[in-house]
């Protein structure tokens, strides 16, 4: 069997192993990306559909936070284009832009009990006006108003940032979220799709001495006496062992126990990953037309909808992402239930039936590319928010890093930068790389 060494490998060329690889091959590490399949950002990748680049999961990054901050650290691109305004609400058949008017403006057009929400928002600010972990957002806004267009629009927030149903999110998380988060109150399309920051943050690692191993899947976690000692891969057919100190994995805690073993680790850590491994669901019908279906220039949300969250509009700032004279969309529900098996014929068609309702003519005007379902393995969020995982295991030099061990109250590919810099500093902080001849 062949076999090679590196300071640091990282399972997953995902948005949380791409950051940390970067940082950490930034910092001097010899740093190992592989990853199974034939192209980085895994669940927040692109695939090319008749010209078209589609994205399969995260379709906006972030501006002006942990994202852009770690592209700038580790001298990776940053070519984020932002729509103004980001984001319109669609109410009572009208598009409606509270930026600047926060949460005020917004609740106020939906009912004249928006101060009390307003209020209870306001009082968040402070760990004694957050409400008990076990009540819902659903169940939190019920005890100010019955209103469903207020209902609606809380419902949709949860499913655009955490990718979930607004009865499955703790109240305290979306609240924190919103109160002392960035909330993604800035963000933007990348013109080459999602993959284009991803390819940025590789080509990075590679200049600063790493190696991206694509096509590359991972058959075992090697560890030895509680320490991780490498993986075994396959690479062009051939067995490969990869000697480091240091293993990283973006494949979430449950995927990467089957990697390790389950003998290898403590029956308590066994029964947190198993409590944990929570995955979320979403739909999303990707369709184009020859026409503008919608004014939004970014993204447009729902007061009322079936299950419809939003719809992104991506040429309008990005014409590369579509072939000429075409316009991208996407629209994206979460099902119900949005954790655990649900029918997905009959929400794929509430899904449609949105659009059809949204956009006048829809059947005739759109070409529909696909519709993508997210779940089980490959979810859009490896854990609901509020009931993520610790990064560290009980195996020294084994992390988890992306959006199953997310700091609280945070979500996306965002919260994977933010854990993947944790992590990083950690592992500077105690590791040493190999010195270099």
């Amino acid at each position: 069997m062949a076999s090679t060494d590196f300071d640091v490998v990282v399972i997953g060329a995902g948005a949380g192993g791409l950051f940390t690889a970067a940082r950490l091959a930034h910092s001097g590490f010899r740093t190992l990306v592989v990853e199974r399949l034939d192209k980085v950002g895994g669940r927040a990748s692109t695939d090319d559909i008749d010209g078209f680049k589609v994205n399969n999961g995260a379709i906006v990054i972030e501006v002006g936070g942990i994202t852009e901050q770690t592209c700038a650290e580790v001298g990776a691109p940053f070519d984020i284009r932002e729509p103004k305004p980001p984001l319109l609400y669609r109410i009572g058949g009208k598009d409606v832009d509270v930026t600047g008017g926060g949460w005020g403006l917004l609740l106020g057009k939906l009912t004249r009990q928006g101060a009390k929400l307003v209020k209870g928002i306001g009082a968040a600010r402070s760990d004694s006006g957050l409400p008990e972990d076990e009540i819902s957002t659903a169940q939190w806004v019920s005890k100010y108003t019955k209103n469903e267009g207020v209902h609606g629009i809380f419902r949709n927030m949860c499913a655009s940032i955490f990718a979930v149903g607004s009865e499955d999110l703790p109240a305290r998380v979306f609240l924190t979220y919103f109160t002392r988060k960035s909330a993604f109150k800035r963000f933007g399309f990348h013109p080459e799709g999602t993959i284009g920051i991803w390819k940025g943050l590789a080509a990075a690692v590679e200049r600063d001495g790493g190696q991206v191993w694509l096509s590359t899947p991972v058959t075992e976690i090697v560890s030895a006496d509680g320490r991780v000692t490498g993986v075994e891969v396959v690479r062009d057919g051939t067995p490969v062992t990869v000697h480091a100190p240091i293993v990283i994995s973006d494949v979430g805690p449950a995927a990467t126990l089957t990697l390790l073993g389950a003998d290898a680790v403590p029956a308590d850590y066994r029964e947190l990953v198993a409590r944990g491994d929570r995955p979320t669901s979403m739909i999303s019908v990707n369709f184009a037309s020859t026409e503008p279906l919608i004014a939004a220039p970014g993204m447009l949300s729902f007061a009322k909808s079936r299950r419809l969250a939003y719809i992104a509009n991506f040429t309008d700032l990005c014409p590369e992402m579509a072939p000429p004279g075409w316009h991208l969309y996407v629209g994206t529900s979460v099902p119900a239930p949005s954790i655990g098996d649900f029918d997905e014929a009959v929400e794929t068609d509430l899904l449609l039936d949105d659009l059809r309702d949204t956009i006048e003519g829809f059947d005739r005007r759109a070409r529909i590319l696909n519709v993508a379902v997210t779940r089980d393995g490959w979810p859009p969020q490896r854990a609901v928010a509020g009931f993520d995982l610790p990064h560290e295991t009980p195996i020294e030099g084994l992390w988890n890093v992306g959006d199953a061990v997310k700091e609280y109250a945070n979500g996306g590919t965002t919260a994977c930068a933010e854990t993947a810099k944790l992590v990083a500093d950690k592992i500077v902080a105690s590791y040493r790389p190999t010195v270099r001849s």
